[in-house]
């Protein structure tokens, strides 16, 4: 009876951690007969666990969704993961789960064995988040959503609001969802432009049914994250610059941000950075605000912009030595 007990908390496990299993992979897995495993599918369901079967060649077993959350099996590191990853939500941009995150942490931190309280504590206690306020909030259904579409390759529909307010219909293959210290972003394959698009996840209404299934498509880039980083950082803005920073990547890392622009090493003390703005003028005062030393690579025609906004600040500064010069006290 024990040895029937583990080995269904086995095949639970492998039915969580996997989509679609054939029976044959799950004999195997199990070191049994695939009379076994239905026997024990047969178990599972009598507990109130809703695993489907398909029939054929291409058949196989899949844990569905039932009428109450089941059990969830985790190994060390998938808890600890769950658990540092709930801290995090706490303060994440994600509406309504802070309160909802606080609570799901406390029931798993209760059944938490000592050994993984101290790697989830030490963890926690030494990490100091490098988070800016979110500038916006996520319906976490949608992100959830989301997400399903993209590990069930199935097409998304949904409504799209651009920066202006103005709504369109969409109808994508989606990827991945990619979260900046801002914002959450979906890349996907834009059915109707035939391109790939990446799209500000506070601005989506998914408008289900949504399928069918897709073939995988290769990837716009390896690094998703410097991919939407450049997007959202310089190729979505009118005006565009790459200019070199006077100083190390590795230290110029530390204070441009993946919103700010692309940085890319050029030498042991320069760098170069790839960035937008709306404007020049705003684009000049974007890069000075960074507090590095800097020279325009490109285009030419910020030079000009850099001494606009330099006389600028030069008048400024002499009017304000005038007005303190002249200033006369008046006794109440």
């Amino acid at each position: 009876m024990l040895e029937t007990s583990a080995r269904l908390l086995r095949l639970l496990s492998l039915l969580q951690a996997h989509r679609d299993w054939s029976g044959a992979d799950l004999a195997q897995r199990l070191g049994v007969t695939p009379r076994t495993v239905r026997r024990d599918v047969d178990r599972l369901r009598e507990l109130g666990y809703p695993v489907h079967a398909s029939p054929g060649t291409g058949g196989g077993y899949q844990l569905g969704a039932g009428a109450a959350l089941p059990p969830l099996l985790l190994d060390d590191d998938e808890a600890v993961a769950v658990a540092v990853g709930l801290r995090t939500a706490a303060g994440s941009g994600i509406e309504g789960v802070g309160e909802t995150s606080v609570g799901a942490l406390a029931k798993l931190e209760q059944v938490l064995p000592d050994r993984l309280r101290r790697r989830i504590s030490a963890l926690t206690t030494f990490t100091v988040p490098l988070l800016r306020a979110p500038e916006s909030s996520v319906d976490p259904s949608v992100l959830t959503e989301l997400a399903a579409a993209c590990r069930d390759g199935e097409r998304l529909r949904f409504e799209y609001r651009d920066h202006g307010g103005s709504a369109t219909r969409r109808t994508v293959e989606p990827h991945r969802l990619v979260c900046t210290e801002r914002r959450w972003y979906l890349v996907a394959w834009d059915v109707d432009r035939d391109d790939w698009r990446t799209f500000r996840a506070d601005r989506i209404v998914p408008k289900p049914p949504h399928g069918p299934r897709f073939p995988a498509r290769t990837p716009p880039a390896e690094d998703l994250a410097a991919y939407v980083s450049e997007g959202v950082g310089r190729r979505a803005y009118a005006a565009q610059a790459v200019v070199r920073l006077h100083v190390p990547a590795a230290e110029a890392a530390r204070v441009v941000g993946p919103m700010d622009g692309v940085l890319e090493a050029e030498g042991e003390s320069t760098c170069l950075l790839r960035t937008g703005a709306a404007s020049l003028d705003v684009l000049v005062i974007h890069v000075a605000l960074m507090g590095l030393e800097f020279e325009v690579v490109e285009p030419r025609a910020l030079d000009d912009h850099v001494r606009v906004v330099r006389d600028r600040l030069s008048r400024a500064l002499d009017r304000s030595a005038r007005s303190a010069g002249g200033e006369v006290a008046v006794d109440g």
